[in-house]
């Protein structure tokens, strides 16, 4: 079979090839021999083209593009010169020859098509490389039932007469992908860059200012390398222990991020072994949790602030047990609502008693606004007063909302990363929880619960023009939440409908009007 021509963006040469650094800097790599022909390989939730020393495309089986059916896969990894994103890995050696991603893997059998069958629990996939010097290289791929963590191991055999010296390196290259900016896609704003963990977590977009910080080469043991994007990343994963050099860099193809391993020394007559997973496929928590090396969590990038990141991580776990409840997750998200407000219950219910004792109050604030006329400053003195008077503290009502409000945007970014929510259905109407809804009924019913609540909250000492503003309030924030998800604007709707039954409660208990005073 002929070999494979290798896809433009690889045309990129050596800049796409680190230099060896065990011996000396200016080494370059092995003269290029015939490229490996392509190996397809299967399982139940991928189907990857492997050519030597590139994963050069990677169908996520279980995760269709759209709701349409027959939709294809995702297709993370992709060799088309204009989308090319690509795993990369191979050898450089200062003393001698080596093999790169770009030529020396050969596959190791006539196969060329290999897939998990019905029974096995794994699937591998060897390539060889010999070298002139009796060197020679064993790479297989193993991929196993129900995993997107690939397990990449190379056995290196010194038959030569001579010490045989390499370094491993790992790379992910990507075309930035060109995303249509857009309020209503969460493509368009979530994180889409390189990614990776030298003893703390980094990230860099991708974008003109790519290396504005510096090319970066950070010397760490345990650390990993990423590509994320929504919903779905890649990733190499050193086995735990192995030192290793992270890199950015910027060839004419795109961003770049490299791994490279330390120098492997191998006598004449034996053997040495290196090994690696590349995970390629969705955010999913638990297979990430699963990989037990630092930081990998973080892939999913619920904020690039510690506290919100921990609080979205919490949120998420509430919800995951409650969907392992129901088994719907916008249920989950109603049954997350209730949560809060049980936590909440005992600032909620300080909040509506003041609104209450406010409303209360409220001849006696429209006597003392008679009294004063425009002079709106004595008026606001002598109102103050008699919240003080009456112990009523106006500030009340904000501290529940001020809390919530970081529930509230984490969830947001729960309901955009989480791919465990992708195309997850509510009911009816509702069939996909991190899309708008179609119909704008949530939204709407959001408009008729906030004038609602407006209308049993006291505004005193409000002027007419801010009563408008307030009246206007409703409306655009319903066309606001319009365009956010149907997941969030489902727990702004359950969490203002809940509320609104327990202010009406508290006004019919506390809110009786008082008499006013004799003149």
């Amino acid at each position: 079979m002929d070999a494979a021509p290798v896809p433009a963006p690889q045309a990129a040469g050596a800049d796409a090839v680190p230099a060896a650094t065990a011996v000396a800097d200016t080494a370059a790599p092995a003269a290029p021999v015939p490229a490996a022909g392509r190996v397809t390989v299967t399982t139940d939730v991928l189907r990857l083209v492997l050519d030597g020393g590139n994963v050069l495309q990677a169908d996520l089986l279980q995760y269709p593009q759209t709701r349409e059916a027959g939709s294809p896969p995702v297709r993370l990894f992709n060799d088309s010169p204009r989308e090319f994103y690509a795993a990369q890995s191979g050898w450089v050696s200062a003393g001698g020859a080596a093999p790169t991603h770009q030529a020396g893997f050969v596959p190791a059998q006539p196969q060329r098509e290999y897939a998990l069958g019905e029974g096995q629990e794994a699937v591998s996939v060897p390539f060889v490389w010999r070298g002139p010097d009796g060197v020679e290289i064993v790479r297989t791929y193993t991929l196993r039932r129900g995993a997107y963590a690939i397990e990449v191991r190379d056995e290196v055999h010194n038959r030569g007469s001579q010490p045989w010296q390499g370094q491993v390196y790992r790379q992910l290259m990507r075309v930035p992908p060109v995303l249509k900016s857009s309020f209503t896609s969460p493509q368009s704003y979530s994180f889409t860059g390189a990614a990776w963990y030298d003893g703390s977590y980094q990230r860099r977009k991708f974008d003109e200012d790519y290396l504005e910080d510096g090319r970066v080469n950070a010397q760490t043991r345990d650390g990993w390398i990423a590509m994320l994007q929504h919903h779905f990343f890649s990733a190499w994963i050193p086995e735990r222990g192995q030192p290793s050099t992270i890199s950015l860099d910027l060839p004419a193809t795109g961003p770049l991020v490299r791994a490279m391993g330390a120098p492997l020394l191998v006598a004449p007559g034996a053997s040495a072994t290196t090994q690696a997973r590349l995970y390629v496929g969705p955010k999913l928590v638990e297979q990430i949790r699963a990989q037990g090396v630092p930081g990998l969590e973080r892939a999913v990038d619920y904020s690039q602030f510690s506290l919100m990141a921990l609080l979205g991580e919490g949120l998420f776990w509430v919800l995951s047990g409650l969907y392992g409840l129901f088994g719907n997750w916008g249920w989950a998200i109603i049954g997350l609502v209730v949560i809060v407000k049980l936590v909440l219950y005992p600032l909620s219910a300080a909040q509506y008693k003041s609104f209450a004792k406010m409303r209360k109050f409220q001849p006696r604030i429209q006597q003392l606004k008679e009294r004063y006329g425009d002079d709106r400053q004595k008026f606001q003195m002598a109102m103050m007063e008699l919240y003080k008077k009456e112990k009523i503290n106006p500030m009340g009502g904000c501290l529940p909302i001020l809390v919530q409000m970081p529930v509230f945007l984490a969830l947001y970014w729960v309901l955009v990363e989480s791919v465990e929510l992708r195309h997850a259905p509510w009911i009816g109407w509702i069939q996909d929880l991190t899309a708008r809804d179609p119909w704008f009924i949530l939204p709407v019913l959001n408009v008729a619960v906030m004038w609602f609540t407006q209308k049993l909250q006291p505004a005193p000492g409000v002027d007419p023009v801010q009563q408008r503003m307030m009246q206007i309030m409703p409306v655009a924030f319903g066309v606001l939440m319009a365009f956010f998800p149907a997941g969030l604007v489902l727990y702004w709707v359950t969490n203002g409908a809940l509320g609104l039954l327990q202010q009406w409660y508290m006004m019919k208990k506390h809110g009786e009007p008082a008499p006013r005073p004799a003149k």
